[in-house]
């Protein structure tokens, strides 16, 4: 077994736990030392999986997530100022996706949480000489929104329709 594969399986292991994993256990198991383990748990936060260390072993802190899907439109000088919007209340813009006449639904990953990452994909469309996926639809097109809980969610809706980005059914 890789180091890779010990890795996903320790995670595994410790999400479908319903009591702490301990260190101790996961070293007899995958026949290493203890220390191996306290550096593959270290590896896995770095992932950003939120390990908890406790007493008795491990835990995965899940944090509750919300989802919402936003029909919103806009310009391309408004896309910053979208992003940001969500991204500074909370939310994570888990993809962006298109309904075309012709082609059909499409959809593309964006996974942004943060104005760093708001930044490194206006600078990825720039760079690589691309349009935003809105364009081919009249600027309409839809978000996935995580957040961590419905409250969130609202408002985020509210400040939406307050900026006009909202697109009401």
């Amino acid at each position: 077994m890789t180091g890779a594969e010990r890795r996903n399986d320790m995670l595994s292991r410790i999400k479908s736990s319903a009591v702490p994993v301990s260190g101790k256990e996961m070293a007899r198991i995958y026949e290493v030392s203890r220390q191996v383990i306290v550096q593959d748990v270290a590896l896995l936060r770095a992932a950003g999986n939120d390990i908890i260390s406790t007493n008795r072993g491990y835990i995965l802190h899940a944090v509750p997530v919300a989802s919402r899907v936003f029909k919103v439109s806009h310009t391309d000088e408004e896309l910053e100022e979208e992003l940001c919007s969500i991204v500074d209340l909370g939310g994570k813009i888990v993809n962006v996706m298109i309904r075309h006449r012709v082609y059909g639904e499409m959809e593309a990953e964006l996974q942004i949480n943060s104005r760093r990452k708001v930044m490194e994909f206006l600078e990825d469309l720039k760079s690589g000489k691309s349009s935003p996926l809105k364009n081919i639809t009249a600027n309409y097109h839809y978000h996935k929104v995580e957040a961590e809980n419905e409250e969130t969610l609202d408002l985020i809706e509210k400040m939406l329709r307050e900026k006009r980005f909202l697109v009401e059914n």
